[in-house]
């Protein structure tokens, strides 16, 4: 386990699925965690009493980004909550599937994603550094989808952004002692992938191009984010860890002879 005690860390999109689990892993490890989310209060408060049962210490942020003064509204109840205090870690998990197709997205949808994305996360991070600590962590949450061609194109353009942010920022960041990495999660068992529930033959097609052989859980990304919140990650940086299982790593059933 990392020792994440006395520091305190932001988590995007943390009510539900993989931000829920990174907020609830971090915590577990002594990690104060400022929950954002942005509508489901239900969710949000589920989550806090989850991490406060279990010993751990958290506070909601409740902002909808991809609208106007988003991040205004983020940081004004962050320093609230923060009473004071630096950041250590900041994880960059929220974000929308948006649209579809090439032919099916509109403008709007576009600009929405876009908007959510990249353009949040990325005046998330400007706003950070002057709370945040020298040697502090940014962590972002990318995707498959940057890898793999998909019919999604807007979200994986908006993921492949996000990968060049992680470098760019690793590079700018690094005189601080600040590290940023990127964690790029395949297939995994959250709202995002609702309807894999009731087609259990997607889950088999899925399946059979992991090379570990399932569905991804948000436990799996959770530990991983973990690990890089860490002082155990101190000489990692500017990397995109592939977070998937091994998905679409080569031909189905391919062994060499």
């Amino acid at each position: 386990m990392a020792d994440l005690r006395g520091k305190t860390a932001l988590v995007t999109g943390g009510s539900r699925g993989i931000g829920r689990a990174i907020a609830q892993r971090l915590a577990a490890d002594g990690a104060r965690v400022a929950m954002h989310y942005a509508r489901q209060d239900a969710d949000a408060l589920e989550t806090v009493s989850a991490i406060e049962e279990s010993g751990g210490r958290a506070f909601p942020l409740k902002a909808e980004l991809g609208t106007d003064g988003d991040v205004d509204t983020l940081f004004a109840r962050l320093a609230e909550g923060l009473a004071g205090e630096r950041l250590d870690v900041l994880v960059n998990n929220a974000a929308i599937l948006a649209g579809g197709t090439l032919e099916q997205t509109t403008p709007e949808d576009f600009d929405r994603i876009f908007a959510v994305n990249v353009r949040a996360p990325f005046f998330i991070v400007q706003r950070a550094l002057s709370v945040l600590r020298d040697g502090g962590r940014v962590i972002n949450v990318s995707s498959a989808a940057t890898r793999i061609a998909m019919p999604e194109l807007v979200y994986a353009m908006t993921k492949g952004a996000i990968d060049v942010m992680g470098r760019s920022l690793a590079m700018q960041l690094g005189p601080r002692g600040i590290t940023v990495n990127t964690v790029a999660p395949g297939v995994t068992a959250t709202d995002m992938n609702a309807r894999m529930r009731d087609k259990p033959e997607m889950v088999g097609d899925i399946t059979a191009v992991t090379a570990l052989g399932r569905i991804g859980e948000p436990a799996d990304i959770a530990d991983i984010v973990d690990f890089l919140a860490s002082d155990d990650a101190r000489w990692v940086t500017g990397h995109v860890l592939d977070a998937t299982g091994g998905l679409f790593l080569g031909p189905p059933g391919f062994r060499p002879d």
